[in-house]
């Protein structure tokens, strides 16, 4: 069976040199972008390609009209699969991304590879701290394995965009949840968002509430009990962050608690706040 949510680093350490394998480091800094390649370039797991935030998983190009999409777009389907062929993917290959922020950027290239169909993909639980507390070593090595041929296949995630959350301001169908910090929710770290606040109505779950002392994640139990005094049901809610981000950590500790179904709004607060006509609410 795939592991399609969380892999442990005792369980990817024997697959190393399994060619159907493919492990993607996901390291990032929102303050310094450089500061994930760095990283890579100084240690990572055996035969792992390198994925960018920035340049990987975003296309930062505008839309149609001109408009801003967020600090961190999506890119067409059509043009990620490229990327994905260029890391080594194959329609049955099992994928492994981990980070060093507790999945934090992990997380978007899990939920990014569903969503071009590929569910054989699971986030390294602990990250890059999991697997060098277990003695596991690191390299310098960069990517040597032939390129993929993964093929694009439905959809097997849900989004929204920026008129479907207007929308649901009225209708109040469904329940916005906001990954950002609490600082940040309340409009009071002007450093990641100059525009402060949040959508009205939204409530705030932190994505490093998904996770416990030791930076892996919480057991699915204690995952559907938290996340169950937000919604009643996973299809009512739609997840944001800052730019599309961490609200995948959400949706994978949904996964993870058992409760599929939520939609990813990407362009999410940067997006939001860019259009000043558009309702903001400052404080909790």
């Amino acid at each position: 069976m795939p592991y399609t949510t969380l892999m442990s680093s005792a369980d990817l350490a024997p697959h190393l040199d399994d060619p159907k394998w493919v492990v993607i480091d996901c390291r990032h800094d929102l303050v310094n972008p450089d500061a994930g390649r760095a990283a890579y370039a100084a240690g990572h797991i055996q035969g792992a390609a390198f994925a960018s935030l920035d340049t990987d998983m975003s296309d930062k190009s505008p839309g149609p009209n001109g408009e801003f999409r967020g600090r961190h777009p999506l890119p067409s389907r059509e043009a990620f699969m490229e990327k994905v062929r260029d890391w080594g993917i194959d329609d049955d290959s099992q994928v492994v991304v981990y980070d060093a922020q507790g999945g934090m950027f992990a997380a978007r290239l899990w939920w990014m590879l569903r969503w071009t169909g590929h569910a054989a993909v699971a986030v390294l639980d602990g990250g890059l701290p999991a697997w060098q507390a277990q003695g596991h070593s690191l390299s310098t090595e960069p990517l040597n394995r032939p390129r993929g041929n993964a093929t694009l296949r439905s959809s097997i995630v849900t989004t929204v965009g920026v008129d479907d959350v207007i929308e649901n301001l009225s209708s109040n169908k469904r329940i916005v949840i906001d990954a950002r910090a609490p600082d940040r929710f309340r409009g009071e770290n002007e450093t990641l968002d100059p525009v402060g606040g949040h959508i009205p109505g939204a409530k705030n779950r932190f994505f490093k509430d998904n996770l416990q002392a030791d930076g892996r994640f919480k057991t699915a139990q204690q995952l559907r009990t938290e996340f169950g005094a937000l919604f009643d049901a996973p299809e009512s809610t739609i997840m944001q962050c800052g730019s599309g981000a961490t609200a995948c950590h959400n949706l994978l500790a949904l996964e993870v608690a058992g409760l599929p179904g939520a939609a990813l709004y990407p362009g999410s607060w940067s997006e939001w706040c860019a259009d000043p006509s558009r309702p903001v609410v400052t404080g909790n």
